[in-house]
Formats: C-alpha cells, structure tokens, sequence
C-alpha cells in the first residue's frame, strides 16, 4: 500500500504540488494525467525518492520515506521517460550496474523474475547503443524492479515506441497488477491508460480524481 499525504512542491514562487494526497494498493494501477508542463514528472519523481518534496508524507506498507532513503530504495522502482542507460556497456554490464541484488539473484531474475519476462536473456551480449527504443524500456524496467519492488512508478512507459513494444509492456505491466504489484504512471495513450483502476488529473498543482475508461475528447476537457 502506498499512501501519500499533503504533498507539496514549489520552484521559487510557483507552486508545481498542492496538497497532494492519494492512495494505491496491490492489484491497482493509478494513472495521472494533464498537460505538458503540469508536472506529472515532478511528482513521480518525488514519489520515487529521486526529488524531495517541500512538505507531506509518503508511506510504503506503513513504513515512512520521506527522510528515509531505504525506504524508497527497497519500496519503489522507477522507470522514468529517458533511459538511464550507458550505451557504449552491454546490456549485461548496465545489469549489473543497476542490479540492486546479488549476482546469484540477478541470475535467478534472468531465469524466472521480471528480467526473464522482459526478454532481457536473449540479448545480453548486445551494446545497449545498438537496442531499439523498446529494447532499451525493457532493459530499464528490468533494472528498476531489480529491487523487487511492490510499487513500479513509470513516466510515459510507451513513449516513442513502435507499436508491438507498447503492446508488449502493456502485457509486463498487466501481470505485474495481476501479481499484486501497485504501479503509478503518466501516459497520453489510451491503451496504457485502459491498465488504470484509478485516474487523476493533475491541474494547477492539484489532483482531481475522474472516472476511468474516458475517450480522447473527455480527457482533453478534463485538462
């Protein structure tokens, strides 16, 4: 369970997070929504660990982070936009410098966790320079849940994809749900967002919950 509580958020005199409170459970996605620049990514990085906030609280299973790095570091795992991947390593080498876990688990992953599910094993050899964009997404996801985390945060995870990879991470992303793991992402894309059990959107620094399951022209008006 993920709780967070009167998050806020200011650069100089403009306030980008207002009191921002929401709640996410096993089994649940949680998309957020709105336009360019309302920022969706300030706030994921925030419930990341990877930006501090001005003031609130974020709970993993009860366990305070805010002030904690070990709880964000062993709670979320946190794919965002643009891949934090060293192109000139292979994928084997960027791994295991991401992998949060022994050799011997990373190991196990390839054979039956996230990594072997992502595709990972089957091009390991590979210089991360010469992976197509959804390659790389999976290498990134794979890296982020190396942790084993019970909350996946992901910016935009179709981004730039070509059709059978957003396809392929909408398919991850609906087992990771099915398994009991709570992801929180953003997205402009209606399939990704079909995966949401709870919509909000973010406007003016707040959050508005709307319902599910709304088409193109109902989302733009909700901005």
């Amino acid at each position: 369970m993920l709780e967070v509580t009167n998050l806020c958020k200011s650069y100089k005199s403009h306030r980008v997070l207002d009191d921002i409170s929401l709640t996410a459970g096993p089994g649940e996605c949680v998309g957020i929504v709105g336009s360019n620049g309302c920022g969706k990514t300030t706030l994921l990085s925030i419930l990341a660990g990877a930006v501090r906030a001005d003031r609130g609280s974020i709970c993993f299973h009860g366990r305070e982070a805010v002030g904690h790095a070990k709880v964000f570091y062993e709670e979320a795992a946190y794919v965002p936009q643009e891949n934090p991947l060293i192109g000139e390593l292979t994928v084997k080498d960027n791994l295991s410098l991401w992998y949060r876990g022994s050799r011997m688990r990373m190991e196990e992953d390839l054979q039956s966790g996230a990594a072997a599910m992502l595709g990972i094993r089957e091009m390991l050899k590979k210089p991360v320079s010469t992976l197509s964009g959804g390659m790389k997404k999976r290498l990134s996801i794979a890296c982020a849940l190396s942790n084993h985390a019970s909350v996946l945060i992901m910016d935009e995870p179709g981004a730039a994809l070509d059709l059978e990879c957003k396809a392929d991470i909408r398919r991850y992303l609906g087992e990771y749900k099915k398994n009991g793991g709570t992801i929180l992402l953003t997205s402009h894309e209606l399939p990704e967002l079909s995966l949401c059990t709870t919509m909000y959107v973010l406007k003016d620094g707040r959050l508005r919950r709307v319902e599910t399951g709304l088409g193109e022209e109902e989302m733009i008006a909700a901005f």
